[in-house]
């Protein structure tokens, strides 16, 4: 049975209200704020049909309703108002992402910070899994007389790089053809390949053999079976500030699902090559006795490649259409960061900040 445009005006707005305010919403509440030209009588007679489809709750008889979990997807599908960043929000975002900026590492933390930071949830990101990715350039560049830089450029853009103790004056010119050499190996081929190099053995000159065992301990670093030590969270301690978690038992279900990183990675995947995923209550029961929650993440790109999925998770009464807003405008800033290492993102900061706020709508 489908909702009337009126029953979808009022049950935004006890949605919209108990976000707001998580306590119960009342119809003299919804007359006052939202619809004046209804009657209270008219309001509590299509909240107690709402409530009916399934849509809200009542705590008890003298108290105003709350949503249910389909109340909230059927918000998010159809009924939630878009939301502009302030200029605040834009600058804090810029804060973050207008700085050289080249790692896969370092883009995840500071997505994942930046998002705590504005939505005040836990924020988690995940990285792509670089099995299939491919090795472009390596370069090897030299720090000391016997240290070197080594830096892997993937098709996700620079992986890692890492500190190369040879123990041996090296120059130069060494190190130049060395990465020459490795990038002629390795080039063109997946991460998955190589990190399975019994037929590369036999290539790798013996002066580059331990370059290339530093090159294939970075590798295996971001292969898929590691990457569950790496999924990024921040602000854990920020569930516990919100009332839902008030209590002891909800709020130490919650820390426990964060610590158990291992069981988050197949909500925080998107396998249906979705820009955006929302799941709401029952939607994320990933084992059973899950904590009631939301999870809403985004795929992130970097010059067009996907690079991971970070977002929010916290209390399905969550600012959907901020946290939305949030995730959108930090992809279109994260999709243009440059491509190459050494270049600086300039954050558009030639542009005002109405032109930033027109860009977010």
């Amino acid at each position: 049975m489908g909702l009337s445009g009126r029953k979808e005006k009022i049950l935004q707005a006890v949605v919209d209200g108990y976000i707001n305010s998580c306590e119960p919403i009342s119809s003299a509440e919804i007359k006052e704020r939202h619809l004046p030209a209804l009657s209270t009588a008219t309001i509590r007679n299509e909240l107690a049909a709402l409530e009916e489809m399934g849509y809200l709750v009542q705590p008890h008889t003298s108290a105003g309703r709350i949503p249910t979990a389909e109340a909230y997807r059927l918000y998010v599908e159809r009924l939630m108002p878009k939301r502009k960043l302030t200029r605040s929000e834009l600058k804090t975002v810029k804060r973050y992402f207008n700085r050289k900026i080249t790692e896969l590492d370092d883009i995840l933390k500071s997505t994942a910070k930046v998002i705590s930071e504005i939505t005040n949830l836990t924020s988690v990101a995940y990285a792509q899994d670089i099995n299939d990715a491919v090795i472009q350039n390596i370069k090897i560049v030299k720090l000391t007389d016997t240290t070197a830089l080594v830096i892997i450029v993937t098709s996700l853009g620079i992986l890692k790089d890492a500190t190369l103790s040879l123990g041996a004056n090296v120059d130069d010119e060494y190190c130049r053809t060395t990465g020459e050499f490795m990038t002629s190996v390795l080039a063109n081929r997946s991460v998955s390949e190589v990190i399975k190099p019994n037929h590369f053995i036999k290539q790798v000159k013996k002066e580059y053999a331990q370059v290339f065992k530093t090159v294939l301990k970075i590798l295996k670093s971001y292969s898929h079976e590691e990457m569950i030590s790496d999924i990024v969270l921040e602000g854990s301690a920020k569930i516990l500030e919100q009332p839902e978690y008030a209590n002891l038992q909800k709020a130490k279900a919650m820390l426990e699902l964060l610590d158990a990183k291992e069981e988050l990675v197949p909500v925080l995947k998107n396998n249906d090559d979705m820009n955006l995923s929302i799941k709401i209550g029952k939607d994320n029961e990933i084992r059973e006795g899950m904590p009631e929650c939301a999870i809403v993440t985004a795929s992130y790109s970097v010059n067009g490649v996907n690079i991971g999925q970070a977002g929010v998770i916290g209390p399905i009464r969550m600012d959907y259409p901020k946290v939305i807003s949030v995730l959108d405008y930090i992809g279109k800033t994260i999709n243009m960061l440059p491509e190459h290492a050494g270049e600086t993102y300039a954050g558009d900061e030639s542009r005002s900040e109405d032109e930033l706020r027109d860009d977010e709508e």
